[in-house]
């Protein structure tokens, strides 16, 4: 079964001076978008780059969390970040998962090998192949 997911944007005015929302098809809400929030940062307008990283996290913790089980020590959490850095005038860098999890009758060395894994496994990873993916992954 092949699932299509969609969001759409509204765009006013130019790059600099306009703004736009972002809405999901699932019906999760309309957040705003704008240059000033991409370049500069912002705690009240969403950028591209964190609906990528929000992508990325909830992805590569599925992915882990299936391969821990395929491991046979399914977590009991797994908390993961994805920070997706953009440099105006070059574009997304790159995206840094940061995951912490309590995986009992795991070591640090097999949950590294095992979180390595589902990094390259993600398909959201996958579709990042042109930027650097980086990983910190430690057990609670």
């Amino acid at each position: 079964m092949t699932v299509t997911s969609e969001a759409s944007t509204a765009w006013s005015g130019t790059l600099f001076e306009g703004s736009g929302t972002v809405s999901f098809s699932s019906g999760i809400g309309a957040f705003p978008v704008n240059w000033k929030a991409r370049s500069e940062g912002s705690d009240s307008t969403t950028t591209p780059e964190e609906l990528i990283a929000a992508a990325h996290s909830s992805c590569f913790s599925m992915a882990l969390s299936n391969a821990l089980a395929e491991n046979g020590t399914p977590p009991e959490r797994i908390d993961t970040t994805a920070s997706v850095t953009f440099k105006p005038g070059t574009g997304i860098t790159g995206s840094h998962l940061n995951v912490d999890a309590v995986v009992p009758g795991l070591d640090a060395e097999r949950f590294q090998e095992i979180a390595e894994g589902a990094k390259a496994g993600c398909p959201v990873s996958q579709a990042l192949a042109g930027i650097e993916i980086s990983l910190e992954a430690t057990l609670s």
